[in-house]
């Protein structure tokens, strides 16, 4: 028997996707991204310089980083701040250095210059899939933030390689789904997250059994709908910057 989603939603269908620009005034490049009720503001800032290591390196051209935090009332219970423990949590880790690795393969750092754009990540409310909002999200920020130069002529040409984007798979109750909510990511038997750029090429693949194994034909239905998913995604992330996809 198939199951049963929220909103009856198919096995190979994405949750609605809203996208909202200009969430951040004081940012180059902000939207307010939201993949059902999972919503995430990222934010995108451009200043000059490097880090120390690059000039110590050797290395020319420009630099990206990225910060990823779940605010305080985006769960319940309620979740601490990183701030008040001291450190990060492994799990911010993780997801903040996934999306720096996401938007450097999408960005030319030698065209950027001596520059580093600094992306925010910030979830106001997770109900699953926080990790694959926030890169998607942050990749339209970024092209967003490298306009502004454009547009202020500090560059002669958006470094933007290719948008990014971002979506999770999983096998629930035996069936792959596509774009996992909380309820279903939870009781998920094997948690898949992709990443590609808009020519539908690999940038990260992180597969996991939950407890279990997965087969080759599991493994390439979940394949094909993260690609459904992703094309999808980024025609939302052209139309949100008022391209034709």
């Amino acid at each position: 028997m198939p199951l049963c989603r929220f909103n009856k939603r198919l096995p190979n269908a994405l949750r609605d996707i809203i996208i909202k620009k200009d969430i951040a005034p004081r940012a180059m490049g902000s939207v307010l991204i939201s993949f059902g009720n999972t919503q995430v503001i990222c934010a995108a800032n451009i200043e000059n310089g490097v880090p120390r290591w690059m000039k110590e390196q050797g290395m020319t051209g420009g630099w990206l980083t990225a910060e990823y935090s779940m605010l305080p009332y985006s769960t319940l219970p309620r979740k601490s701040r990183d701030s008040l423990r001291g450190k990060i949590d492994g799990r911010s880790m993780e997801i903040q250095r996934l999306i720096g690795r996401s938007l450097r393969a999408a960005i030319d750092l030698e065209l950027l210059g001596a520059r580093t754009v600094f992306i925010d990540c910030d979830v106001l409310q997770a109900d699953g899939g926080t990790r694959t909002a926030a890169i998607t999200g942050a990749s339209i920020a970024m092209a967003l933030a490298c306009e502004y130069l454009v547009q202020k002529q500090e560059l002669l040409t958006s470094p933007i390689k290719q948008l990014v984007a971002a979506v999770s798979v999983g096998i629930v109750a035996s069936q792959a789904l596509l774009d996992l909510d909380y309820r279903e990511d939870k009781d998920a038997e094997v948690d898949l997250n992709l990443v590609m750029n808009e020519s539908l090429e690999f940038i990260e693949l992180q597969a996991s059994g939950e407890e279990n194994v997965f087969n080759n034909d599991q493994l390439a239905i979940m394949l094909d709908y993260g690609r459904q998913g992703i094309s999808q995604l980024i025609k939302h992330q052209h139309q949100a910057l008022g391209e034709k996809s």
